[in-house]
């Protein structure tokens, strides 16, 4: 949304049908939307920007994100953000590729 990955670009090579979002991406989007200094504009973009792409909802990776986040307290690297370790999942649950410019949590 804040055109860092240059999701148009992407979006008309990949093609919509072929993008998936979390639903907790989603989610977050709209709390994005809500909390800027214009939540009717940023509110549209949003409704713009998800239009045509999937929604992957979280209860496929209920069991994943259980197993997973036990997995990283046992290494020693307890994930705080459940977020990004739904989202995490999801994509992997779903065997999809995960966009990201935070590298940092994943």
């Amino acid at each position: 949304m804040r055109g860092k990955l240059n999701l148009d670009t992407i979006l008309k090579e990949i093609g919509r049908q072929n993008c998936f979002l979390s639903e907790i991406t989603v989610f977050e989007l709209y709390y994005g939307a809500e909390n800027s200094d214009n939540p009717t504009k940023s509110f549209k973009a949003v409704d713009d920007f998800v239009k045509g792409l999937s929604i992957i909802p979280i209860c496929s990776c209920l069991t994943r994100y259980a197993k997973e986040k036990v997995r990283f307290r046992k290494i020693g690297k307890p994930m705080h953000d459940e977020f990004d370790l739904l989202i995490g999942v999801s994509a992997v649950e779903n065997k999809l590729t995960l966009v990201t410019d935070n590298q940092k949590d994943f």
